[in-house]
């Protein structure tokens, strides 16, 4: 398998990447720069502050996770890779010759400050890998960590996987070794977005995606297997410590709150010789599509148990690839679409609209999906409003208590006149 540097002379070589080399700082500067350029993948070469270089926008259009994947039609390839783990058999201990291992400092890592609201400095493209400790099956989750010390981060872990084998180990009265990996092949970083059952390995989902078999390397003080990355970090997640994180710029480009999380204290770092740092924009579409798109598989799923006949399925940027879908149906009868949005809120709960549309309208292209809901809709019969429901914790519209008001429109066309 591949690793990131060899996938960036590809994206080279297929789409173009920019180079920058006057020295710019970590502190906002690149953030900026990165915006800028959102549908570019960048290099920068000077970091004022660190000696490694930092890429960025590595995934930052489907047509390069397109590539990555090496497939034509994304949503069939998640799915195929949900449904198709591929076991890794190869596990080798790590080349010292390609490593170097150190003393861990996050200040020698170029992790960037995004925002100046932003309360600190974060590390955006890290994946947790983690054991449950009960069963011993391995977990690969991309988290935000704030950093409050040289060897400490403010980790952002909601209710899932990582959260459930923290919580099993804080029962235990024991820390939970982890491992995190800074820039590895992008199929592992999509793999490790996507949300599947507990028992269910998201680097056997990786091996799947990419041709060719996927190694993983022995961590040295923790029991973990890491696939072949730039940085590694070894480390533990502090049973019962917490501290404050936050504020962060979200998805939706607004601040999300402050909250008490688990600390993960790091023992040891290796980084590859001739390492690239990845960074992921908060906001950016790098961060869209990553944490959106693997949703898509996700709601076509629930969705298709309503309507078998269901076409497509996207999550518009506009909405920040989260707030928004849009789904394409064979409507077989009456009534089909309405059901569709109730299957898709239900399957996202983060979904706040939802629009349906009859197959013959190309739902990534939006001037298509506003042509449907401007010549197929009758607001008194074809507008869905439901009122006081539990929402996405980053909807900035959502009431205090987390509840919002959700929107399914029927924008397909009758199936007889009337």
């Amino acid at each position: 398998m591949s690793d990131l540097k060899t996938f960036i002379e590809i994206l080279d070589e297929k789409y173009g990447v920019k180079e920058i080399n006057k020295e710019v700082s970590t502190k906002f500067e690149i953030a900026k720069i990165i915006k800028k350029y959102e549908n570019k993948t960048l290099i920068f070469n000077n970091i004022a502050e660190s000696d490694i270089p930092i890429v960025s926008g590595v995934c930052n259009t489907r047509e390069k996770i397109c590539t990555a994947l090496n497939c034509k039609n994304l949503l069939k390839k998640t799915l195929d890779g949900m449904d198709n783990p591929k076991p890794i058999k190869k596990i080798e201990k790590l080349d010292k010759k390609e490593y170097t291992t150190k003393k861990v400092d996050l200040n020698l890592l170029p992790i960037l400050r995004h925002y100046k609201k932003d309360g600190g400095r974060y590390i955006t493209s890290g994946i947790v890998i983690a054991k449950d400790p009960n069963t011993g099956i391995r977990n690969a989750s991309i988290h935000r960590m704030m950093v409050i010390d040289k060897n400490k981060v403010a980790i952002r872990i909601v209710p899932r996987d990582l959260y459930t084998y923290y919580k099993e180990s804080e029962k235990l009265g024991k820390d939970l070794e982890v491992a995190v990996v800074i820039g590895v092949h992008p199929a592992v970083l999509f793999a490790s977005s996507i949300s599947v059952p507990i028992n269910q390995d998201e680097l056997e989902i990786a091996n799947y995606f990419h041709q060719g078999e996927m190694k993983l390397f022995k961590c040295e003080d923790v029991d973990i297997e890491v696939p072949k990355s730039e940085i590694i970090l070894e480390g533990k997640i502090l049973a019962n410590k917490r501290a404050e994180e936050g504020p962060f710029l979200d998805i939706t480009g607004t601040y999300d709150l402050v909250r008490r999380e688990p600390i993960l204290k790091f023992e040891k770092m290796h980084i590859r010789k001739d390492a690239i740092y990845h960074a992921i924009l908060p906001a950016g579409y790098e961060h869209m599509l990553l944490q959106g798109i693997p949703q898509e598989a996700r709601i076509y799923k629930a969705v298709k148990n309503t309507l078998p006949t269901v076409k497509d399925v996207k999550l518009t940027e506009g909405g920040c690839c989260w707030l928004h879908a849009v789904i394409s149906i064979k409507k077989r009868t009456e009534g089909d679409a309405k059901n569709v949005i109730m299957a898709a809120l239900s399957a996202h709960p983060s979904l706040k609209h939802v629009v349906v549309t009859d197959e013959d309208i190309d739902i990534s292209n939006l001037r298509e999906v506003e042509y449907a809901i401007a010549t197929r809709v009758r607001g008194d019969r074809d507008i869905l409003i439901i009122p006081n429901v539990r929402g996405s914790s980053l909807d900035p519209m959502a009431k205090p208590d987390g509840t919002t008001t959700k929107v399914g429109i029927d924008a397909t066309k009758p199936l007889k006149n009337g």
